[in-house]
């Protein structure tokens, strides 16, 4: 075989025969587990593709490519004993047009309000669909990054969700009265929590039966495996299975009508899907989640004539489409939706021939029409004559991008169209035989003909951060003495150093909060502070004193559920006195210390409590104490916590009390557009094994976690308490 790396320096002009023997001569047997195939007059591992990208004539090599890959495709579906039945069956159909998608965090503002205590999901839609013309369907989120704080499953969140079952089912119904298709989540990792009554795929599509469902998103799958299927099936609710990862093994390609993309690589000549060449039904949903510039996302879907998941609250960290790439895709799904039975053709043809350097274009066909579909790749813009097509008397041809009619020059049985691409940017030309009729088609070309008035160049690209602001905590009546029960943290300097342990985001800006004195959100912080002098409770508020606010005050929060779920009969269970309270929301510890005239304390007032002057990383000293803290619960079921003071070598400097490892605690709140989120402090015994995807410790005082808030019903935990503050006087 000759070697890929001599192609170019074997090519003279005129002479095709090296790539064209490359091309055929590679069996394509390596990308049996990849993602992507390799592209024309290119093999894999190609070394030099920044040096002599340039050279590749894929004009040159696409048809013995195209010849080689139809050989591959067929050998391959032999080897899996492939039947399309699933592609067939009417109730999964909808998948096959299913070109944009979101994965919405229940968090989100958008699509619950906290202060009316309902679903929005009007106001959802309503917002995509003017920045970037709606989704088709969406994956509602209500597990990660929470998961873990207790031992509640991936299941158990659906329920504590407000309304529980009934108000998930109200949601989707509003989604669905707006078109919109709905997934829910499960996960193979989640085994360190509560063990379910059923297995996965039977408590998954029990779910998904009583809400109503459309579809199951299988996280870190690389393929939902077929019991999902099967389950849902015999539960009289089919359901389209989508894996978060690209299928590893072709077998799952069967049942899995649908599937996300990632990770295209980015050289000039864009890649093919590999799962949607073998079946070209089968729908991709393009995810970048991390992305700032989507562009090359963007023409890889458009190129290949699939999806995009247009995921902009990701964990709770807003990552939103810049207003050129919202209006991008607002183009490409128009495209995409208007011609939705082009895109899934069987004769669907990448690599059509184009003619301009730097632009490649996708060939869809159907009966009497065709849509072929373009990017520039070029950093510039590219006019003249773009593409010449087979020519029958009678065709019209169109500009859908545009939304113009296109008048061919006629070359030997070829229309050759003439039109503008902008910089890295994008083109569609629709034929339509003589006597073919395109229903409302007029109607679409104006519609396209109004948007492009507007240059996706001339629309920003600069990508910011989501402002955060700190909720306020009003002040307290200042007292001289410490109220009983509670220690005088006195005024001093203090270097306030923290940083989130988010498992996501890395580094970049967004992640984690912005304190007041910060211009936007980031994982580390620090800031040197005149602290005033304070009171701080000595131990957490425990079981004992809530059940006195409640006697007090007949307090009942509106929404009650999972509220003090571990008392029986109204009151702690039998020794759990001296407990720390848990099960209360940061609004229930809220309405206790303005009930006993204190406050939560602000974070930097927990680490000052707990580190005093010195910086050291526990409030006992710089090396870990087993004896200082709770001994670990590493079980499946979360154990009931310490009492509060059953550690007294855990004390800090000024002699605050379980401060670490008991039960994280309520500090401050931080909200933007779309998130709402609380600082919690001190980790908790509760360490779930079998996965790295669990919420994460802080037992550091340098440390705290970022806990996203929807509803007391669901933010309400086993595994946090609280204790209060009183300013000083």
């Amino acid at each position: 075989m000759t070697s890929p790396y001599d192609i170019d320096s074997q090519q003279t002009p005129g002479d095709e025969a090296p790539r064209q023997r490359v091309a055929t001569e590679y069996k394509f047997s390596h990308v049996t587990t990849g993602r992507y195939l390799p592209t024309p007059g290119k093999a894999p591992g190609w070394p030099f593709a920044e040096i002599g990208h340039w050279k590749i004539d894929v004009n040159a090599t696409a048809e013995d490519w195209i010849a080689e890959l139809l050989d591959w495709r067929r050998e391959h579906l032999t080897r899996i004993g492939y039947d399309d039945a699933n592609y067939r069956r009417p109730e999964l159909q909808w998948a096959q047009r299913n070109f944009v998608h979101a994965q919405i965090m229940v968090e989100d503002r958008y699509f619950y309000d906290p202060v009316a205590g309902e679903y929005t999901v009007d106001r959802y839609l309503d917002d995509l669909e003017a920045r970037f013309g709606g989704i088709d369907s969406v994956l509602i989120w209500f597990v990660y990054p929470n998961i873990g704080i207790d031992d509640r499953n991936k299941t158990d969140f659906a329920y504590d969700l407000p309304g529980g079952i009934e108000g998930l089912r109200g949601a989707i119904e509003q989604f669905h009265r707006r078109g919109v298709r709905v997934f829910l989540p499960t996960m193979p990792w989640d085994n360190g929590t509560r063990v379910p009554e059923r297995n996965d795929w039977d408590t998954i599509a029990a779910l998904v039966a009583a809400v109503g469902a459309d579809g199951v998103n299988g996280d870190t799958y690389n393929g939902v495996p077929r019991a999902f299927f099967d389950a849902c099936d015999a539960a009289g609710h089919p359901v389209v299975l989508q894996p978060e990862s690209t299928i590893s093994a072709e077998e799952a390609l069967i049942w899995n009508v649908q599937s996300w993309g990632k990770k295209a690589p980015n050289e000039v000549v864009p890649p093919v899907a590999k799962f949607k060449w073998l079946e070209p039904r089968h729908m991709i949903n393009y995810e970048n989640r991390w992305g700032r510039d989507r562009n090359h996302d963007l023409q890889y879907i458009f190129f290949n004539g699939i999806g995009y998941n247009a995921w902009e609250n990701v964990w709770g960290i807003w990552n939103q489409l810049t207003p050129r790439d919202a209006e991008t895709l607002r183009r490409i799904s128009a495209i995409e939706r208007r011609f939705a039975s082009l895109m899934v053709s069987m004769d669907w043809r990448p690599y059509a021939r184009t003619r301009q350097a730097g632009v490649f274009a996708s060939c869809f066909p159907g009966e009497g029409r065709a849509l072929w579909t373009l990017v520039n790749r070029n950093e510039f813009a590219v006019d003249g004559e773009q593409i010449a097509v087979p020519h029958a008397e009678g065709t019209r041809y169109f500009d859908a991008w545009n939304g113009e009619a296109l008048q061919p020059r006629i070359d030997g049985g070829q229309a050759v169209l003439t039109f503008a691409m902008e910089p890295r940017g994008f083109g569609a030309v629709l034929a339509l035989d003589a006597g073919s009729d395109e229903a409302e088609l007029e109607a679409f070309l104006a519609a396209m003909r109004e948007r492009s008035r507007v240059s996706l160049q001339s629309l920003s690209n600069a990508w910011r951060s989501l402002p955060q602001a700190l909720v306020e905590i009003e002040p307290t009546q200042r007292v001289t003495s410490p109220p009983e029960g509670m220690v005088t943290i006195p005024a001093g300097d203090f270097d306030f150093v923290v940083g989130g342990v988010e498992i996501e985001g890395q580094t970049w800006e967004g992640v984690d909060v912005q304190y007041p004195w910060e211009p936007s959100a980031r994982r580390g912080h620090r800031q040197r502070m005149a602290m005033r002098a304070f009171h701080i409770d000595r131990y957490p508020v425990t079981n004992a004193q809530f059940l006195e606010f409640l006697q007090a005050t007949d307090y009942w929060p509106r929404d009650a559920h999972n509220f003090l779920r571990h008392w029986r009969d109204g009151a702690p269970p039998r020794g759990w006195e001296r407990k720390p309270v848990t099960w209360v929301s940061i609004e229930d510890a809220r309405a206790y210390a303005h009930w006993v005239g204190k406050r939560l304390p602000r974070e930097w007032e927990w680490q000052y409590a707990a580190q005093g002057t010195d910086g050291r990383v526990y409030p006992w000293g710089n090396a870990w104490r087993d004896d200082a803290v709770p001994e670990p619960c590493r079980a499946r079921r979360m154990r009931a916590p310490d009492d509060v003071d059953a550690h007294p070598a855990g004390a800090s400097p000024f002699g605050v009390m379980d401060l670490v490892g008991n039960v994280w605690q309520w500090t401050d709140e931080y909200h933007d557009e779309h998130t709402r989120a609380a600082i919690l402090r001190g980790g908790s015994l509760y360490q779930p094994q079998t996965s790295h995807w669990y919420f994460p410790q802080a037992y550091r005082l340098d440390q705290h976690g970022k806990y996203l808030l929807m509803a007391p019903c669901k933010d309400r935990s086993g595994g946090i308490g609280f204790r209060c503050a009183v300013d000083a006087g």
